[in-house]
């Protein structure tokens, strides 16, 4: 490689390849959901399939048939719920199909009378006993909000098989009751209560107590989520921050997101010899890092093969966002993982910067236009503000937020003004107004964290909706010019999802291929401003820098994608707390901690 990093063990590479989607795990999750459903149809649907056991059925108890139905319900349900552990390789699923699945294969023979039913759940109790090495994987991070995720999930999901339970007895049914009567006899019996809706024999214990399993699986479910003892996401601790800051101090200048490993919501691995880490978060399974590793890249092999065993202990799909050419280059040769690019990032060099010229007319015109309105700007370093002007920067980009979520991961700090990280820059807008707002004159922020020592990365922008149009452009401006006497080269500003082809695909020639999807960039712009941040960025006459996303196969990019828009805020899961909440709760940790930050989305 052109790069002269070094080659990793032959060893590291086999060992490297070992998280690839194990055939046996996946077949068995799939059998295991498809027996799941038998089990459901066997308690829905009692009598679907005659047999000669019939008559013998007839004369066992009467409870006996009810319970039966109850029992293949509560398996098929849990089953459907375990399949996709068991894809994952994960132990805890295993363990529970093993104990599971010999009692939906006694259900099948009691009640549904099914010598098939019973045959598929051995056939697959066999495998899993055979390959019951194969499900060694660790339990995911977690935390209680999935009791409340649980809760809301399995109770829609009993009131629509409720529904269908109490509805496929027409024949045995009293009246013709209505769907609101039928509605109430799901949620009385989900409680265990006698509804409106009557059956004539045995038909009425039946539903009674397939409801009452469904009712009994969501209450044990949610309440194991709730009481079980919490592991929360991993946290980057002090020591981890100090060592990768003590890395950051002599490798900080080869990647411009070196600086975002230090957010507080990342976990991180560190190579053998401790020259070397890399930062991640796990997100829906996803064990997503961003940049490229941190440190000397002769130990990048090192940390990339540990980051690769922590993704096969827990059977985490491995997915790097945002790394360089070079870590891209790093990360496919190591792993057997693939590349594909994501976009670009804009990074201006200072010593060429200038508003002279036609190409910077535009910019030009609105900087001077702001200027005469009556807005001054200060750039300074985060030690040199006092530590009211810091509250005052905080609370401003807190309440200029432009979503209740929190945004940002893989380019996002996630904090304003720590003391620990005095290098980074704020530049702020100021106007005195007749009537001063809330934050008093300032108008404007944009924060900046550092690129090594010659070099910064935007991280924040924010702005007052009541300000003028124009005040991202003015304080890029005015850092790119106060850039020589704080000793900074070069800025790295947003970047540019799909630039390349959002470039070419509007010049003369492009192909039908490249500019419909050019078309359907612009499209998607209008929800997550693909085309607005291009735009932006290019009135700076930038450099392109290429960014990639690394991944394991192809069917892992719909979920590497909707993992990565978890972590950077565009997709929240969780019922998220009121606004002053979350500011009280902030305040109490750390200084500044409770600042959100969206790199660059508001820039339009």
């Amino acid at each position: 490689m052109s790069s002269g990093v070094p080659r990793g063990s032959g060893r590291a590479r086999r060992i490297l390849r070992g998280p690839r989607p194990e055939a046996v795990p996946t077949l068995i999750g799939r059998a295991c959901a498809l027996v799941g459903l038998l089990d459901i149809a066997a308690g829905v649907f009692p009598r679907f399939r005659h047999s000669r056991m019939h008559a013998i059925a007839e004369a066992l108890p009467g409870s006996f048939g009810p319970f039966a139905a109850a029992l293949s319900l509560s398996a098929g349900v849990l089953l459907l719920l375990l399949a996709h552990g068991l894809k994952r390789r994960k132990r805890r699923a295993w363990r529970a199909a093993v104990v599971l699945l010999p009692a939906g294969a006694v259900a099948e023979f009691v009640y549904r009378h099914s010598l098939l039913g019973v045959l598929i759940s051995v056939a697959l109790l066999v495998p899993l006993l055979r390959h019951r090495s194969e499900f060694a994987a660790l339990p995911d991070p977690r935390s209680r909000w999935r009791a409340l995720a649980n809760l809301v999930l399995m109770s829609a999901g009993s009131l629509a098989l409720g529904l269908v339970i109490v509805s496929v007895h027409p024949g045995r049914t009293v009246g013709d009751p209505s769907l609101a009567d039928r509605l109430t006899h799901v949620v009385y019996g989900l409680i265990g209560f006698e509804g409106p809706v009557d059956y004539r024999g045995s038909t009425s214990w039946t539903v009674a107590f397939s409801l009452g399993a469904l009712g009994w699986l969501t209450a044990a479910t949610t309440s194991y989520l709730a009481f079980r003892p919490e592991h929360p996401a991993a946290r980057l601790t002090e020591d981890d921050e100090t060592r990768l800051r003590a890395l950051l101090e002599k490798h900080g200048r080869r990647d411009s997101l070196g600086h975002f490993a230090l957010r507080q919501d990342k976990a991180v691995v560190f190579s053998p010899s401790g020259k070397a880490a890399v930062t991640y978060r796990v997100v829906s399974g996803v064990m997503l890092a961003s940049g490229d590793p941190i440190g000397d890249v002769e130990a990048w092999p090192g940390a990339i093969e540990r980051f690769m065993d922590e993704a096969k202990a827990h059977s985490w799909t491995p997915a790097v966002m945002g790394c360089s050419e070079t870590g891209g280059e790093v990360w496919t040769r190591e792993t057997g993982l693939d590349a594909l690019e994501l976009g670009d990032e804009a990074v201006v060099d200072v010593a060429d910067f200038s508003l002279a010229g036609r190409a910077m007319r535009n910019v030009r015109q609105m900087v001077k236009r702001i200027e005469r309105a009556g807005y001054e700007t200060r750039v300074r370093r985060v030690r040199d503000l006092t530590g009211a002007e810091l509250e005052r920067v905080r609370r401003a980009a807190e309440d200029w937020r432009g979503t209740d979520n929190e945004r940002g991961f893989s380019m996002a700090l996630g904090r304003v003004g720590d003391p620990a990280d005095g290098d980074c820059l704020i530049a702020t807008a100021h106007k005195q107004d007749e009537t001063p707002g809330p934050h008093g004159d300032l108008k404007a922020v944009l924060h900046f964290v550092p690129w090594g020592t010659d070099g910064v990365s935007l991280d924040l922008m924010r702005r007052d909706r009541l300000a003028d149009p124009g005040m991202n452009e003015l304080l890029i401006v005015a850092a790119l010019q106060a850039a020589p006497k704080l000793g900074v080269t070069r800025i790295s500003l947003n970047f540019a999802m799909f630039r390349a082809a959002l470039a070419r695909g509007e010049k003369i020639g492009a192909g039908p291929v490249l500019r419909a999807w050019r078309g359907l960039l612009v499209f998607l712009s209008r929800w997550f401003q693909i085309e607005s941040l291009y735009k932006f960025n290019a009135k700076f006459q930038p450099r392109w820098e290429p960014r990639f996303v690394v991944y394991r196969a192809s069917a892992d990019l719909p979920r590497i994608g909707f993992a990565a828009m978890q972590a950077e805020g565009f997709v929240d899961l969780a019922l998220p707390l009121p606004r002053f909440l979350r500011r009280r709760r902030s305040a109490a940790g750390r200084p500044c901690a409770h600042t959100s930050h969206e790199r660059g989305v508001r820039a339009a």
